[in-house]
């Protein structure tokens, strides 16, 4: 099981069978598989049930993880590379797209925050000359 946490990569994907196969597929799938390394993680994560669903939840978290660093336009770090960053990710023309959307969102956000504090000025200097005008005009009047 600790290959599976130290290299976890989607091996479903990687063997050619669904997620819902059965396990004597996922065992035969495996055991066709030139790739030793591969071979031994899918045997270990996937041959046996209770591995199965671990790994299952764990690559399911790390999906959603993935998922969200993409949507909030967060890149690989220069360590994470090659088709294992991928298999957790989403395109990267996606990733530039959404970049840009957050970023018109937050200039309008900030335009319109901008804004508000501007009116509230002028709306606190209105109010300020009125009360001196009342002040003076109390003045005279008297």
């Amino acid at each position: 099981m600790t290959t599976v946490l130290h290299d976890m990569r989607d091996l479903y994907r990687r063997l050619g069978v669904s997620k819902d196969a059965p396990a004597d597929t996922i065992i035969q799938a495996a055991q066709r598989c030139n790739n030793h390394t591969l071979k031994a993680d899918a045997l270990s994560a996937l041959g046996e049930s209770t591995h199965r669903e671990a790994y299952d939840d764990l690559h399911d978290l790390l999906g959603d993880l993935g998922r969200l660093r993409a949507g909030l336009g967060m890149t690989h770090a220069p360590h994470w590379q090659g088709d294992a960053a991928n298999d957790f990710s989403v395109l990267p023309q996606r990733i530039v797209v959404r970049h840009e959307l957050l970023a018109r969102q937050l200039e309008m956000a900030l335009g319109q925050h901008q804004t508000r504090w501007r009116r509230r000025g002028w709306l606190v200097l209105a109010v300020v000359a009125g009360l001196i005008a009342a002040h003076v005009a109390g003045r005279w009047m008297s």
